[in-house]
C-alpha cells in the first residue's frame, strides 16, 4: 500500500506519534498558517520508522509514489519548535534532517514547484541536523 496521496503542489505531513493529541493540534494550527501541507493522522502509521516509510513507498505503484514526506514524531511532538523529520523517498531514500513547522513553509512551496531539490535544504542544514533557513537563523 501506498503512502497518502498529498493535496496537488502539497507536501504531505505524516503524524507516526500519537502520544499527545495537544502537540498534533499546535502543529496543525501552525501548518494552518501556510498553504502546502497535506496531513494525514491515521493510527496504521503509529511508531512508523523511516525504513518503514520507504519500504511502503518502494512497495507502491511508479505512479502513487511520492518525493518526501515530513514527519511528526514523538521528537516532532516534544519539542516547541515543533521539527518534523523531512525525509527524502526519492533522489537519495531515507535521507532527512529536521525543519522546525517554521521554515516548513519555505521548503514546501520550493519542493512544490521543483525551485530547490531536498538536497538543498538537506546540506544547509546546522550540525544538529535542523534546516533553519539559508544563513539567516
Amino acid at each position: 500500500m501506498a503512502l497518502p496521496q498529498p493535496d496537488d503542489l502539497a507536501t504531505l505531513v505524516l503524524r507516526t506519534d500519537f502520544s499527545d493529541d495537544t502537540a498534533w493540534d499546535a502543529l496543525c494550527a501552525a501548518l494552518d498558517s501556510a498553504d502546502g501541507a497535506s496531513r494525514v493522522s491515521d493510527p496504521r502509521f503509529s511508531g512508523a520508522s523511516v525504513q518503514a516509510l520507504l519500504d511502503e513507498e518502494l512497495a507502491a505503484k511508479e505512479d502513487e509514489r511520492i518525493c518526501e514526506v515530513f514527519v511528526a514524531d514523538a521528537t516532532t511532538l516534544a519539542d516547541p519548535e515543533l521539527p518534523l523529520l523531512a525525509v527524502d523517498l526519492y533522489d537519495e531514500p531515507g535521507r532527512t534532517f529536521r525543519v522546525p513547522v517554521r521554515w516548513y513553509p519555505e521548503i514546501a512551496a520550493n519542493l512544490s514547484i521543483a525551485n530547490l531539490d531536498f538536497a538543498d535544504f538537506a546540506d544547509a542544514a546546522d550540525p544538529s541536523g535542523t534546516f533553519r533557513g539559508f544563513g539567516d537563523g
